[in-house]
């Protein structure tokens, strides 16, 4: 069966992968002139099996009211006259309750549970590597009042499962060894072990090229221009390369999946949460992380990644808006300035922003549609990378046919119907 894939990050070169490994031919269709390079490029490193739980949360609302007056606050909103920014917001805020909060953490958590198993066999069976760690990741709390609300956390990774340690200082320096340098800016921290890190863009770039490898073919630097449906279901997609066909269609377009299907009648709400980061060279091996450190007073995760240092964070809820804030690049140096003084070479900081496609849920939309050829696996928000490998191995087996592992039906589109 040909497989037509579109989309290029790591959601959609994933999904090729399984679906060449599950004999089918693929076609992969992206704008860019390579695979990875948008939200893939330079995100925050990590591959966060266990934070893997939905931004909208019980206490959230209150939280983001006191963000918004903060200096280096976590959260951005730059209001626009746009139905469908307001539309989503509010979606949001009504699954701020506990109810949906469980809900949609456990179908996070399962995806999540799958990626990483799927991760590890195609890691063993390919030899790829991409800059990864597996050395855990530690969450960093600067005052008590921090430490003394993480019980909730606790009885959520408890509930799913998750290994954690609860680490004092000394516990902290004992996982993160640079950290002794700022001992007393931090009370404590939550180590995650099974949690690992790595470069998304080389991942995607190198197993593409273990795609090809199989067969699949790449047309880069094609524009997809839209969708055309003919007798109840999709008959081809008009690209910059002429109209292409398929037996069967998945789109994986990430933030700009809504476009392509808002006009086959298919609300898809998938919002592009614009997200910051800085990329180092490391100055000091010994100054720098060692894995993953969240830092829990700004929401900024900081990554090793080989002879780099990755620091992402920032939600800037302000539509397709590319700009470069400088505000925000302060943010990132200030936490890692301040966590490790001595690591980088903090002069020299590439800035970067992309798109994180946020569903209201959190959840990805990963399934069938009500066109028969038609599949998506979309929204992961910032866990594509962690989602990716589950994600890609369980929208090749819908489109196949086959039954997948892990259940499935709650994540299609269709859980907005209800």
């Amino acid at each position: 069966m040909k497989v037509l894939v579109l989309g290029a990050g790591v959601v959609g070169v994933t999904s090729a992968w399984y679906l060449a490994r599950a004999g089918h031919a693929v076609e992969v269709v992206d704008r860019q002139p390579g695979a990875g390079l948008e939200t893939s490029f330079a995100n925050a490193g990590q591959v966060s099996f266990g934070y893997s739980s939905p931004w909208a949360a019980p206490g959230i609302p209150l939280k983001a009211l006191k963000w918004m007056f903060a200096r280096h606050s976590p959260l951005v909103i730059r209001p626009r006259l746009d139905p469908v920014q307001w539309s989503w917001m509010w979606q949001m805020l009504r699954n701020c309750t506990e109810a949906a909060y469980q809900t949609n953490k456990s179908r996070m958590v399962r995806v999540a549970d799958y990626s990483r198993d799927a991760l590890a066999a195609l890691r063993a069976e390919t030899g790829i590597e991409y800059d990864q760690r597996e050395r855990g990741t530690v969450q960093i709390f600067r005052t008590q009042q921090q430490m003394d609300h993480i019980g909730d956390d606790l009885r959520v990774l408890e509930k799913y499962g998750v290994p954690f340690q609860l680490l004092d200082p000394a516990g902290c320096v004992a996982a993160e060894p640079a950290l002794d340098l700022v001992r007393q800016k931090f009370v404590g921290g939550l180590r995650l072990p099974e949690d690992e890190t790595g470069d998304a863009h080389i991942f995607t770039q190198r197993l593409a090229a273990l795609c090809a490898a199989q067969g699949v073919v790449f047309r880069y630097g094609t524009s997809i221009d839209r969708i055309l449906v003919e007798g109840g279901d999709i008959s081809g997609v008009v690209t910059g390369a002429g109209t292409l066909t398929a037996d069967r269609y998945l789109l994986a377009l990430g933030s700009h999946s809504p476009r392509l299907l808002a006009p086959l009648g298919l609300k898809v709400p998938v919002y592009p949460v614009k997200g910051y980061s800085i990329t180092v060279p490391v100055a000091d091996a010994n100054a720098a992380p060692a894995s993953t450190v969240m830092d829990e007073t700004y929401k900024i995760a900081i990554t090793r990644l080989g002879d780099r240092i990755r620091v992402g964070g920032t939600a800037e809820i302000a539509g397709f808006d590319t700009r470069l804030h400088e505000e925000r690049k302060q943010t990132l140096l200030h936490s890692v300035r301040d966590l490790y003084p001595q690591g980088g070479a903090y002069e020299q900081a590439k800035f970067w922003t992309g798109f994180r496609p946020m569903t209201p849920d959190g959840t990805p939309i990963i399934g069938p549609t009500k066109f028969p050829k038609l599949f998506l696996n979309t929204g992961h928000g910032t866990l594509g990378w962690t989602m990716s490998c589950g994600s890609g191995k369980l929208a090749a087996d819908l489109v196949g046919g086959q039954r997948p592992n892990i259940e499935y039906a709650d994540l299609a589109l269709s859980r907005y119907d209800a």
